[in-house]
């Protein structure tokens, strides 16, 4: 694997390879996917849980039409 191109479109300066990205925010690979759960609830409630579940519902299906 050679050396990050610089993608087409993309001049000047303010260009940093995704590598570069990744090494400057210190971000580590997951190990498992466990990584990706929350430390703790993000909801309040069931019913907090439930009224997002419903408004993400609805916003799915106004989509369709």
């Amino acid at each position: 694997m050679g050396a990050p191109q610089r993608p087409a479109g993309k001049a000047g300066d303010d260009y940093v390879p995704t590598e570069e990205l990744v090494r400057r925010s210190g971000v580590q690979p997951l190990r498992t996917a466990d990584d990706l759960a929350a430390s703790t609830d993000p909801f309040e409630s069931d019913e907090e849980y439930q009224a997002f579940l419903d408004d993400l519902y609805a916003s799915r299906r106004a989509n369709l039409s």
